[in-house]
């Protein structure tokens, strides 16, 4: 696990405030949410409890409506911002991998590198083959997605996702999709991230993962956030009445 920056410098992410409604439906309502560089936040809670839309009014997809969103000090949410520009910063791995059938595995690695950052073909293949290789994918390289399985599918969207460098991983949900016994092999490489220094916010419903590879956990309910707390004390001590009556029935399940 990695230990709790101690760093004073800016965060990388930032929130405050945020709201973001959907006619009279309220599904974030005032979040404030710091992520310090290299630290692992794990957002939990029940389905519609708010995590996945978090997450992608972190990444601009969802507009906020009110607060804001700050990238290292930058502020994002602004719509005036370059919204691209801003996402090109960001790695995002979805539930269902999103890999495009009619490019090859190497391809689906490669391609935010060379359109959007504009690195030579043969730079971006040298780093996707070697990622690829990394999580045991080389012989894959050059197959369509439809020849791997779920889980690995997942991985190589997973490591498209980081080919870029980007300076925050979003993942939502990443296991959600897979068959059990691919569960595994996903969650091991993001422990690898994890380990190697990768700032994340990942939604997710693996609480031992959490609990394994989490610097924090923050329990979310109907759009507020009702807990954030270092991961062994969320499991192990929680402050909060509704936080245990969410864990005792997550683990009664």
């Amino acid at each position: 696990m990695n230990a709790p920056s101690a760093s004073v410098t800016e965060p990388v992410l930032r929130l405050r405030g945020v709201r973001r409604a959907f006619g009279d439906h309220v599904v974030l309502d005032g979040i404030d949410l710091d992520v310090a560089a290299h630290e692992v936040v794990a957002l939990v809670g029940a389905s519609g409890s708010g995590k996945s839309t978090l997450l992608r009014t972190i990444n601009l997809i969802e507009q906020v409506d009110d607060g804001e969103i700050l990238l290292r000090g930058e502020e994002v949410s602004d719509p005036r911002v370059d919204a691209d520009g801003v996402r090109a910063r960001i790695g995002v791995v979805f539930q269902h991998y999103n890999l495009f059938p009619h490019l090859s595995v190497l391809d689906n690695v490669t391609l935010a590198s060379r359109l959007v950052h504009r690195v030579p073909r043969a730079e971006a293949e040298r780093r996707g083959l070697e990622l690829l290789a990394s999580i045991g994918l080389a012989d894959f390289a050059r197959a369509f997605p439809d020849r791997l399985s779920g889980g690995q599918q997942q991985r190589a969207a997973i490591v498209r996702a980081i080919a870029t460098g980007p300076e925050l991983l979003l993942l939502d949900e990443v296991t959600s999709a897979l068959d059990p016994e691919l569960v595994g092999e996903v969650l091991a490489l993001v422990r690898s991230l994890a380990d190697g220094g990768t700032t994340i916010v990942m939604a997710t419903h693996e609480m031992a993962f959490a609990r394994e590879v989490a610097d924090r956990v923050v329990f979310l309910d109907a759009g507020r956030i009702i807990e954030d707390a270092p991961a062994r004390q969320f499991f192990e001590a929680p402050r909060e009445e509704r936080t245990r009556e969410f864990l005792a029935r997550f683990l009664a399940g």
